[in-house]
């Protein structure tokens, strides 16, 4: 069960305010949320991948809740934050394995250093990520939808309320940012 979001804005609203005890309250609070998020990002990865939801969680919530003062308006902005995170975790930690191939030190990545990710696998996150940061320089709302949307499992309405938009903007940007992605992705991975 999700967190009303009330109790999840007032704990955003303490620990922005710099209470330390909130950022605990506030885990405890929607860590279940978190970790399905987690499971649905990790769907869209191979069958076979080693990272586990509850290790993406954990090191995406370290990076949101270590990079100072929180500027969260409310549970719906907080998980539209948290999915980008685990997307950035997936992405560093490709680009670890690709520097590793080439034969680089390779960097630590806490909680991820001894995971395996096959070749296609890698490709494929770095073609989404060179993607997604070409569309959010085109079109920025087009880039959050598609993180609400297939980052964050958000509906359409959930997405349009984050986003302060209505459903139908949601869904017709939803639709042309999925083309335009996959054309960008083909054309990336075909090279």
């Amino acid at each position: 069960m999700s967190a009303p979001d009330g109790d999840v804005t007032r704990l955003l609203n303490l620990m922005r305010l710099g209470d330390r005890s909130a950022e605990a309250e506030l885990f405890a609070i929607v860590y279940g949320e978190l970790r399905r998020l987690a499971a649905r990002v990790m769907k869209s990865e191979r069958a076979d991948h080693t990272l586990q939801a509850t290790a993406l969680v954990h090191e995406a919530y370290l990076r949101l809740v270590g990079s100072g003062t929180p500027e969260w308006q409310n549970r719906g902005h907080f998980l539209a934050v948290a999915a980008q995170a685990m997307r950035r975790v997936l992405v560093d930690h490709a680009r670890h394995r690709g520097a590793a191939k080439r034969g680089s030190t390779p960097i630590r990545v806490p909680l991820l250093e001894t995971l395996a990710v096959c070749d296609e696998d890698c490709a494929y996150i770095m073609a989404l990520e060179e993607a997604m940061q070409r569309l959010e320089r085109c079109d920025l709302r087009q880039s959050r939808v598609v993180e609400l949307r297939y980052f964050a499992g958000m509906t359409e309405e959930e997405a349009a309320s984050v986003l302060g938009v209505s459903s139908r903007t949601v869904k017709r940007d939803w639709n042309t940012a999925k083309a335009w992605l996959y054309s960008e992705m083909a054309k990336a991975l075909n090279e």
